[in-house]
């Protein structure tokens, strides 16, 4: 397996790219997030790879982090998404945005990414939920306090008597539909009511 690819980037598009690396030029195919992150043409890169091969072609995927190369995995271990459609869905949004989606079971946000239907929406909603870390997600997305905030709102709710796996679910669904709530206080709430 290629984990990496640290070299010249020769040509750089944004769904594309060439780095040459001794003497040999890799075409790994990017998804528009990573596209962002990239140098110039002519720098010096090194680019996650993740190497799939399959009965009738090899293909490289590229990615700027290491998060993206991960929901890119989890994404095509859903029955029906192939590497094509998992890099269409992670250019349509940022890794964050798309794991509080999954998490909350938003697969309107997903279905509206071209390429993926109601039902693929639906089935990588449903087989990822417990897969992403919308915690991590929503902390990274937040200025300030959000970090403590998800922690004393899961607390709180560990309090009433629910369980760690029932309160961090109920907490990310109230931030996935409410995405503006920074205040612990208003997380419970907004968590209980949707019970």
């Amino acid at each position: 397996m290629i984990a990496y690819v640290r070299g010249v980037l020769a040509e750089k598009e944004p769904t594309r790219i060439v780095v040459e690396a001794g003497g040999v030029g890799y075409e790994l195919a990017i998804p528009l997030s990573t596209y962002d992150k990239l140098p110039r043409t002519g720098s010096e890169t090194k680019v996650l790879a993740y190497h799939c091969v399959r009965e009738d072609e090899e293909t490289l995927f590229g990615f700027a982090t290491d998060a993206e190369r991960s929901l890119f995995g989890k994404l095509t271990s859903v029955s029906g998404v192939g590497p094509k459609i998992a890099i269409a869905i992670l250019s349509g949004a940022g890794v964050d945005e798309l794991s509080l989606a999954i998490a909350g079971g938003d697969a309107k946000r997903l279905a509206a990414v071209k390429g993926v239907g109601r039902k693929t929406a639906e089935r990588i909603c449903v087989e990822l939920k417990d897969k992403v870390d919308a915690f991590s997600a929503s902390a990274a997305s937040r200025a300030g306090g959000g970090t403590a905030a998800l922690a004393d709102a899961v607390s709180a709710l560990r309090a009433l008597g629910f369980t760690e796996e029932a309160s961090s679910r109920m907490v990310s669904e109230a931030i996935a539909s409410n995405p503006g709530v920074t205040d612990a206080e208003k997380l419970i709430k907004l968590a209980l009511s949707s019970r």
